[in-house]
């Protein structure tokens, strides 16, 4: 998909996914507003790009509503229209309900949820004024089951999807998109930095690289479907298992039991790694 002349904003865009789907917006053609709370990271990822294409960047926190509104305000002073916005930012404080903190738990709403809806929000005016465009919403295969030690980074996500599902309706005919992409575990820093606090749950689905995902959000942005999972298969079994509770149960020891070995052996990558 070709997107000269097009500007695409992406939160998160400092590293992982964001920063994998700045790469590849960029080559392109389009032009990008890169967001995050690290400026100097942004910047890094800034000075890689901006042989390809244009790159501004705007560092702030997603679930200030001002500094939201500022993005736009700054995107289109620099562009001249916003044609697309990836809401790739998230949070996750990981742990059983009871050990995690109140204030944990609410920024994972504000930034997994409240942030993507009220960016949403401000984008739609933007995207008419350029005759169209899309919103992509990186949601997780933990919206489409319940997941224990995940329950409000779950929550988040099932939201998130059903306010993208919601919206696409409303929004029928605009010739704005609105979809949705949920993966399993990536292969980025958002879990293996935090390995032990990972549930083993987690790591009993392959891994998808933050390139995979990123070319997913890509083509989103062009074709006719409102969500794809990736993996595939563990998509299926993420819908199986909400649709089956008594399955999810069944399987849910063995997953672990293969979870906790490839924790175990990730784990022990990084260590020889680090020798």
């Amino acid at each position: 998909m070709i997107f000269n002349d097009k500007t695409v904003i992406v939160t998160g865009g400092s590293e992982g996914v964001g920063a994998a789907a700045a790469r590849k917006f960029a080559d392109a053609g389009a032009n990008l507003m890169l967001v995050a709370r690290g400026k100097k990271n942004l910047e890094a990822i800034a000075a890689e790009l901006r042989d390809k294409t244009r790159v501004e960047i705007f560092a702030m926190d997603v679930s200030d509503p001002g500094e939201c509104v500022n993005l736009f305000k700054k995107t289109d002073f620099e562009f001249g229209r916003v044609d697309v916005l990836v809401n790739n930012a998230a949070f996750h404080e990981r742990g059983l309900v009871e050990s995690v903190s109140a204030e944990g738990m609410g920024r994972t709403i504000d930034v997994n949820l409240r942030a993507p809806i009220i960016l949403t929000r401000i984008a739609l005016p933007y995207l008419r004024e350029a005759g169209g465009g899309a919103i992509i919403n990186v949601a997780s295969l933990a919206g489409r089951t319940p997941v224990p030690e995940s329950a409000a980074y779950s929550a988040s996500k099932f939201g998130l999807r059903a306010f993208t599902f919601a919206l696409a309706e409303e929004l029928r005919d605009t010739g704005i998109k609105l979809a949705v992409v949920s993966p399993g575990p990536i292969d980025t820093g958002f879990i293996l930095t935090d390995i032990d606090r990972t549930s083993n749950l987690t790591f009993s689905q392959p891994m998808s690289t933050a390139d995979e995902v990123a070319q997913i959000i890509l083509d989103l942005c062009g074709n006719d479907q409102r969500e794809q999972s990736i993996p595939r298969f563990s998509g299926y079994l993420a819908t199986a298992s909400y649709l089956m509770p008594w399955l999810w149960r069944a399987l849910r020891p063995a997953l672990e039991r293969k979870g906790e070995r490839v924790k175990k052996a990730l784990k022990a990558k990084a260590r020889r790694t680090e020798e």
